[in-house]
Formats: structure tokens, C-alpha cells, sequence
């Protein structure tokens, strides 16, 4: 009996002592199994508390009745971003200024510059459409530009002075070659051997600067008189003029090409360089603007003038590909005269078109003055400008 109650009480104890490590054991196992998800045995009963009432299905049914405004913070809903239906339109090209732009003469190989730009895009590149034309009279080009009908004119310095001189708006932008270029032109026969001797001599000419400038300036320091020398004015026919013995002499003609041109067809000439015979050095050809129109156009004219001075550098770097790109432009270039022709006026180019050399254009407005081929004498800004400056 006692040894009955005796193990009761050991089992009891051993039952107690268990008791007290259990929790510990099922601790660690948690720990050490965080990972594995423990479930209440099968025949458990699971509370479950009561929850609150589901909420409505309409999201604004809490906002029903209040105030509308500013001030009430109501839901909104994200805005799909919107897609393109189509292609892009195309993108419009850049704008265009057009020139028109009269040459003083028919195309000359001195006009290099225009053809080389025109023919390498130079002009397209700027933004420009240049449309070049030839005058029916030598006289024309600086009256349609001084009418506005067009927007650029080829001239010669001498003439700039005498136009201006006579109320017309126009202004020197740029020089496309900074040496005389013309001569007078007289046949051997004539018995003409120099300046001096031209009294009761028929000298023809195409420009108003030619019999009004340079023929009066080569006499000047001379005993001959205008009114002792027959001027008539033979417009393009130079050579023909000569050729043809209706006159003894021509003033103004090209000194790289008439007498060239002369020699081939048989005749015998003398040329006097006018710079040679009283007439101070001046710009063989340059570049003129209406003043009146300068201010709009002034970009456009500085983008035109850009592209002469590469079309310039390009020329004076591939000597050998300049001449054959010339006469592929501008297929009346090709002709004997203007290929034996073409270096030396080549060589004649102004390199920095928009260079303005303000001291010639004094000395030969003073020179102008001074020998009363001029009534004014007007200062140098309203003869020429630099385009390039602001």
C-alpha cells in the first residue's frame, strides 16, 4: 500500500516537472521553425469576432449631400494619357528670303562668285533663293534698284559716286573685286597714242560713268576738252563699234577681255589703265542695296554676302575645278577669250567681300569734288556700309 502511494506521488511529480518544461520546448521548436506554418488541430473551435457592417459599393456615398466647391475634397480618378491617332504632321520647312539680283553686264567671268555659290548651294544653305538676271542695257540695273524692283545691283564704284551724287538711293554692301577693271581701249590705226591726243576722237562707251567719270578724269591734266570729243554711247556693242570702225576708241571696256577679244578677230589695240591716267584706285565691281530697304533686308543681305566670300575661298583653293564648275553654271562663259582670261581675273577676286575700305571711297569722293565731276561731297557712310557690323 505504501509502496502504491509512493509511486502516485512519483508519477505525479514527474507530471508537474513536465509540465513546467513544455512551453520552453514548443518555444524553441516556433523558433527554430519560423518558417513552417502551424495550424490548430483539425476538431478545434475557432472564434471568430464580430466585424463591422460592409461598406457601401458606391465609393461617394459618404459624399452625398455635401456642399460642391472648391473647398470639398471629392475623389477623382487618374486621367489616361492621350495617344497619337496618326503620324506627325511634317515639320515645316525654314523660312526663305528671296534676292533678286542684276548683274551689271553679261555674265563675266569676273562674276565667278555668283555662279560658284549658286552651283555649291551656298545660297540654299543661307537660306536664300537668288535669282540672277542679266540687264537688257548696261545703264539699267542701278535704276530698277533705285525704283525698288529689284533688290540688288552689280556696279562699279565710279558710278556708286556719280548716282548718289544725283539723289539715288543706293549704297555700296560688298565688293566682289577691289581693282579697276576697265581701260581705254583705243584701235592702233587711230594713230591714238595716248590721253593726251584724243581731241576730235569718237570714243564710244556702254556706262554713264564711263563718259561722265573716267573719260573726263583721264584728260583732266591734259589740253583736250569734253566738247572737242565725239561720246557716243554703243550700249553692249563695244567690240562690234570698234570692230567696225564707227568709232576710234572705247572707254570702260573690260582690259582683260575687249582687247583679247579684238585680237582675235584681227584688230590691233592700245589700252590706257584708267588708274594709269588720273583716276584714283577704285572698286572694279561691287555689290549695291536700296538704302531705303537696307533695314529689313539687312540680314538676308549679310547671309549673301557670306556666301560669296566662301564661294571665293573655294575658288581661289581649287584653281584647277573652279573653271570647269563655271562653264558647267553658266555655259556662255566658255569661250577662248574668257578661258585665256580667267586667271588673271581669278587673281582679281576679293577675297573678304564685306571689307570696307573707307579711305578709298574718301579719296575718290574728294577726287570727284575737287575736279567738279560732283556737286556734293558726301561722307563715306552714305556711300557705303560694312554689312557685316550691327
Amino acid at each position: 500500500m505504501f509502496s502504491f502511494r509512493r509511486s502516485l506521488l512519483a508519477l505525479g511529480a514527474l507530471l508537474f516537472i513536465g509540465s513546467l518544461f513544455t512551453p520552453l520546448h514548443a518555444i524553441g521548436m516556433e523558433e527554430g521553425n519560423a518558417s513552417e506554418q502551424r495550424y490548430p488541430p483539425l476538431d478545434t473551435v475557432v472564434m471568430v469576432p464580430d466585424l463591422p457592417a460592409v461598406a457601401s459599393a458606391d465609393p461617394l456615398e459618404a459624399y452625398r449631400g455635401l456642399p460642391s466647391g472648391p473647398a470639398v475634397d471629392t475623389p477623382s480618378h487618374p486621367i489616361a494619357p492621350a495617344i497619337a491617332l496618326g503620324p506627325p504632321g511634317p515639320i515645316a520647312p525654314p523660312p526663305v528670303d528671296r534676292l533678286t539680283v542684276s548683274l551689271d553686264w553679261y555674265p563675266s567671268p569676273r562674276h565667278a562668285a555668283l555662279y560658284v555659290a549658286k552651283a555649291l548651294d551656298m545660297f540654299e544653305h543661307r537660306g536664300l533663293d537668288i535669282r540672277l538676271s542679266t540687264p537688257a542695257d548696261p545703264e539699267v540695273p542701278t535704276k530698277l534698284l533705285a525704283d525698288s524692283r529689284i533688290d540688288l545691283a552689280l556696279t562699279r564704284q565710279p558710278l556708286l559716286h556719280r548716282q548718289v551724287d544725283q539723289g539715288m538711293p543706293l549704297v555700296r554692301v560688298a565688293t566682289l573685286v577691289g581693282v579697276p577693271l576697265t581701260a581705254l581701249v583705243v584701235r592702233r590705226d587711230s594713230g591714238i597714242a595716248s590721253p593726251a591726243e584724243l581731241a576730235g576722237a569718237r570714243i564710244g562707251h556702254a556706262d554713264q560713268d564711263a563718259e561722265a567719270i573716267l573719260l573726263p578724269a583721264m584728260i583732266a591734266g591734259h589740253d583736250v576738252s569734253m566738247d572737242s570729243i565725239d561720246t557716243p554711247n554703243v550700249h553692249y556693242r563695244l567690240e562690234q563699234a570698234m570692230l567696225e570702225g564707227r568709232v576710234d576708241a572705247v572707254i570702260g571696256g573690260m582690259r582683260h577681255l575687249l582687247p583679247r577679244a579684238l585680237a582675235n578677230d584681227g584688230l590691233a589695240t592700245r589700252s590706257f589703265a584708267v588708274e594709269d591716267h588720273g583716276m584714283p584706285r577704285h572698286d572694279g565691281l561691287i555689290l549695291v542695296a536700296n538704302r531705303n530697304n537696307l533695314a529689313q533686308q539687312r540680314s538676308a543681305i549679310r547671309r549673301f554676302v557670306s556666301a560669296l566670300e566662301e564661294a571665293t575661298a573655294w575658288i581661289l583653293k581649287h584653281p584647277d575645278e573652279s573653271w570647269p564648275l563655271l562653264i558647267a553654271t553658266e555655259p556662255t562663259l566658255d569661250t577662248s577669250v574668257n578661258r585665256d582670261a580667267w586667271p588673271e581675273i581669278r587673281a582679281r577676286l576679293t577675297q573678304t567681300p564685306g571689307a570696307l575700305s573707307h579711305g578709298r571711297y574718301q579719296d575718290v569722293e574728294s577726287f570727284l569734288f575737287e575736279t567738279g565731276l560732283i556737286k556734293e561731297r558726301q561722307p563715306v557712310s552714305r556711300l557705303a556700309v560694312d554689312i557685316s557690323s550691327p
